[in-house]
């Protein structure tokens, strides 16, 4: 140790100075210096998912008699403590790194070897007895290694988060419909009256959403499922063991209880990120989809007085720092903005899969950052949306009857009787006089009372084929 709270490290292009408390090496202290670019790092799902592959393949390594008893089982227990997040301080690295991520795995090798040294009473940063690249990174390269955190991470949170998030939003819909099936509604086309429609309808329709967004992303889930890990360098498994990959995977399948498999082409695994790419597209349909469901509830809710006002939804928070009383529908709001994310997300790994160049793609981190931001920012406001909003949503029956008796598309249900221009007529002498289609069909005589009663029911309206 230096007398500067650094210790001296030497790696293949010389001296490094390395904080001396670090448990990274000198190659992450290198991207360190190389790349303080925007102080974004990889979320601890990812990191979680680099632990389990380095613990799975030491297992691997064992069983193939590839690793020492005494190393493998210290460089599993200190995998697992990056598992476990406790070293997850010693993960320093930038997004904006090398494209293959080469850099966060060997910060991933570096911790690990590092803590297994401690562990065996040797001395941080000497590289003995474990190695960061000899005993951790045996049998592996970044080039199968970050893929395979990639899909690990994502399929993880997917099930873990957003899938749940989903399917309760689903459920809560659902009962929102039922609930709502009673209330009769003025119906909206172009953002102007139309005929009219059960607010429990509406609901349904937000429920089939969700229900075909969960039907997506769990399509996604055996494209995910597929790891590169066994193909190092370029794809050819060179300096593995030929049967070390379908051994690591095992674990790993066991560790996580997914079901996990060898990609059944390993150069389409590491030169491509179709799956991240065909993953994202299926995130961004569910964003659009919670973006219209979040606008239509904050549309209804508007006013409360002066706007729609068919929805009461709950009051959480004020909502002006100059307008006493005011209250906004911060929670849909949210809703949209992360919607918005989720879209710019798709965008950058759209253009993140298209930089597979020859053997290996090279926008690898940034879209592992982008992948997982998404997933877990879905899952986490479809849980507010449901806890802080959709719970509390009342509907204001007395707004809904008042806007329905006042539309112009009542004399929809008219045309079919008297005519479509005859109800238009009366549409127009509605509008210019303010009186309701109800008031000019009577004043006009051009139905029996009964029978304009039987025709202008809204509910009657709501049923097919009426």
């Amino acid at each position: 140790m230096t007398g500067d709270g650094y210790r001296i490290e030497r790696d293949s292009m010389g001296e490094v100075k390395v904080p001396a408390k670090a448990y990274y090496g000198a190659q992450t202290q290198r991207a360190v210096e190389n790349f303080p670019v925007s102080g974004l790092r990889f979320p601890p799902s990812f990191i979680r998912a680099m632990g389990m592959i380095k613990l799975c393949s030491a297992r691997a390594n064992l069983d193939l008699g590839l690793l020492d008893r005494t190393i493998a089982e210290t460089i599993i227990h200190a995998a697992q403590e990056v598992v476990e997040g406790k070293w997850d301080g010693e993960f320093v690295l930038d997004i904006f790194q090398t494209g293959s991520g080469t850099s966060t795995n060997m910060n991933t090798n570096e911790v690990i070897a590092n803590r297994a040294i401690e562990l065996l009473g040797g001395q941080i940063g000497s590289k003995s007895p474990v190695h960061p690249n000899d005993h951790v990174n045996l049998g592996q390269s970044s080039n199968d290694v970050i893929p395979t955190a990639i899909h690990l991470a994502a399929l993880q949170v997917v099930d873990g988060g957003l899938l749940p998030a989903l399917r309760r939003l689903h459920q809560v819909l659902l009962d929102k419909a039922a609930a709502f099936d009673r209330v009769v509604k003025i119906g909206r086309t172009h953002l102007q009256d139309a005929t009219p429609v059960r607010l429990g309808q509406e609901f349904s329709g937000y429920a089939r959403q969700i229900e075909l967004a969960i039907a997506r992303v769990e399509r996604i889930r055996p494209s995910l499922a597929e790891l590169a890990l066994g193909g190092t360098a370029v794809g050819t498994g060179i300096n593995t063991h030929p049967d070390f990959p379908d051994r690591a995977i095992r674990y790993l399948a066991e560790m996580t209880q997914l079901p996990l498999t060898e990609a059944k082409n390993h150069f389409a695994a590491q030169a491509s990120l179709d799956a991240v790419v065909e993953t994202s597209g299926a995130l961004k349909t569910v964003a659009v989809s919670l973006m219209k469901i979040a606008n239509d509830i904050r549309w209804l809710g508007s006013g409360p007085r002066c706007g729609i006002g068919e929805l009461l939804l709950p009051a959480i928070q004020p909502g002006s720092s100059i307008m006493p009383g005011k209250v906004n529908p911060v929670i849909p709001e949210a809703v949209i903005q992360v919607a918005a994310q989720v879209i710019g997300n798709d965008a950058c790994i759209t253009i993140g899969g298209q930089g597979g160049y020859f053997e290996l793609n090279v926008m690898m981190p940034i879209t592992a950052y982008a992948l997982l931001q998404s997933i877990a920012h879905l899952g986490s406001v479809c849980r507010i949306f449901v806890d802080h909003c959709l719970m509390g949503i009342r509907a204001d029956e007395t707004r809904c009857a008042e806007l329905i008796e006042q539309s112009l598309a009542m004399c929809t249900a008219l045309a079919p009787v008297i005519g479509y221009d005859a109800a238009a007529k009366i549409a127009n002498e509605s509008y210019a006089t303010g009186k309701t289609i109800r008031q000019v069909a009577l004043e006009q005589r051009i139905l029996p009372e009964e029978e304009l009663k039987r025709i202008l029911d809204p509910w009657r309206m709501t049923e097919r084929g009426f």
